[in-house]
């Protein structure tokens, strides 16, 4: 076997999985010591070029820059098998949605650039994912996982007629596209949900073949009961972590980068001054950095834009944990500072990182998540390109959805929209100017026609 161009390596310890582990989702440090564990895909930079392929696919076309793709090619499958093996998957992904994996567009929204008063060489981008397998951009970090378990197949690391359980914890977009990829591949998966999940999105889940477990709120136990559950099955059941909770499967992280590998394309050489990114769970805005800081070491991209995120009043776990880092940092840190202060931060996760002490409700129920999993890149991405994090009012969220739909077109949910919400606070502060360039990420697609009424107190 020839030496593999990325390994998979643990941010808070420094351990680095073997590459014949099948399953290099969690440090197996992780929950022992109180330190923040995830585990990371990292690039050798010398062995690797950004691509400049025109596949519709992404899989296909950010190949080079896939772990799955160098375990392999180091393992002797040729390229042409490796196509083959994606293809046949993603074939299989539109046999069960409809259609597969594609690029999805990302460009000037001139209405919504003259809606909030940009100067012609200003305004808003926005990369539309409500097309995308399932309605939004959750399939791309669970593809990315089955084409891994493909490959070990393929590989001979794992053997394909005893096949493990897989498991996640969510009750909207990331259970619908787990339930579609899942099925796809031919895998059994059980999804944990509370039990205000909305009963049309378990009603598709069980049409999809995946078991569907309720998971009530124990009174006194902080944090979401559905991951609590997820971490039992995972931990003393043999499920596989089919998530998108980094902490739990960092491999999850990567199918979502080619998202940002997209934007770095479609960009063309061009720069952004800003991107703004709701925030829930955090691997959107962790994967999406990742992609933007390789493509910066790969020259792909001449620097990052200033990195924003967007939680909701009703809970701001990130914006918490964020204050709580700043607060150890001089005014303008040097990125030393900055690495120093988020290794010291990783070591005590739960000074930083706690549960939300209350239930939490908003219009944007996909980013009501109690904690932000992959708060310490995310974190250190905010701090490293000068962002900051955004606490939005109820009443700004359903302004910037209605605004989104109609001005752009697009059936986006009050969840995928907040991102805008958070650049429309940014405008009326005065914090973006006429001629700043923004990009914002609208993410899923509207399921209900109700559900940007249905604010809850």
């Amino acid at each position: 076997m020839t030496a593999p161009a990325s390994v998979i390596c643990c941010t808070g310890c420094g351990y680095v999985a073997d590459p014949a582990d099948p399953y290099p989702f969690r440090c197996p440090r992780a929950g022992t010591d109180g330190a923040d564990h995830v585990l990371t895909r990292l690039l050798s930079a010398a062995q690797t070029d950004f691509p400049d392929g025109s596949e519709a696919n992404p899989f296909l076309r950010y190949r080079a820059l896939m772990h799955s793709y160098h375990m392999a090619t180091a393992r002797g499958l040729t390229d042409a098998a490796y196509r083959d093996l994606v293809t046949s998957l993603d074939d299989a992904v539109a046999a069960v949605d409809g259609h597969g994996f594609r690029a999805t567009t990302f460009a000037r929204s001139p209405e919504l650039s003259e809606a909030l008063a940009f100067a012609a060489d200003g305004g808003v981008w926005v990369k539309d994912e409500t097309p995308n397998v399932s309605g939004s951009h959750k399939g791309r970090h669970l593809m990315g996982v089955l084409i891994h378990l493909a490959v070990m197949e393929r590989s001979g690391l794992l053997d394909p007629g005893d096949r493990a359980e897989l498991a996640i914890a969510s009750c909207g977009n990331a259970a619908l596209a787990a339930a579609v990829v899942a099925r796809a591949g031919g895998w059994r998966l059980t999804v944990f949900v509370p039990p205000a999940a909305d009963a049309r999105v378990v009603r598709q889940l069980c049409d999809l073949g995946a078991k569907v477990v309720v998971c009530p709120r124990e009174p006194g136990v902080p944090g979401d009961p559905a991951y609590l559950r997820l971490r039992q099955e995972l931990d003393h059941h043999g499920a596989l972590p089919f998530t998108t909770q980094g902490p739990e499967n960092g491999l999850a992280l990567e199918g979502g980068q080619t998202l940002g590998y997209e934007l770095v394309t479609d960009l063309a050489g061009g720069l952004l001054d800003h991107l703004i990114i709701q925030v829930g769970g955090g691997a959107l805005a962790s994967s999406t950095i990742q992609a933007l800081r390789e493509a910066a070491d790969l020259g792909a991209l001449a620097r990052l834009p200033r990195i924003h995120t967007v939680q909701t009043a009703g809970a701001h776990p990130l914006e918490r944990a964020d204050a709580r880092v700043r607060a150890a940092l001089p005014d303008d840190p040097a990125p030393s500072a900055v690495h120093e202060a988020m290794v010291g931060a990783a070591r005590h996760r739960s000074a930083f990182m706690r549960p939300w002490p209350s239930e939490p409700r908003s219009v944007a129920a996909g980013i009501l998540d109690d904690e932000t999993y992959d708060w310490r890149a995310v974190v250190e991405g905010m701090l490293l390109t000068g962002g900051r994090p955004l606490v939005v009012a109820e009443d700004t969220l359903v302004e910037a959805h209605r605004l989104a739909v109609a001005e752009t077109g697009i059936p986006v949910d009050p969840t995928g929209s907040s991102g805008l919400a958070g650049l429309v606070e940014m405008r009326r502060s005065g914090q973006i100017g006429d001629h700043d360039r923004i990009a914002v990420l609208f993410t899923g697609r509207q399921r209900s026609p109700s559900a940007a009424r249905a604010v809850v107190a």
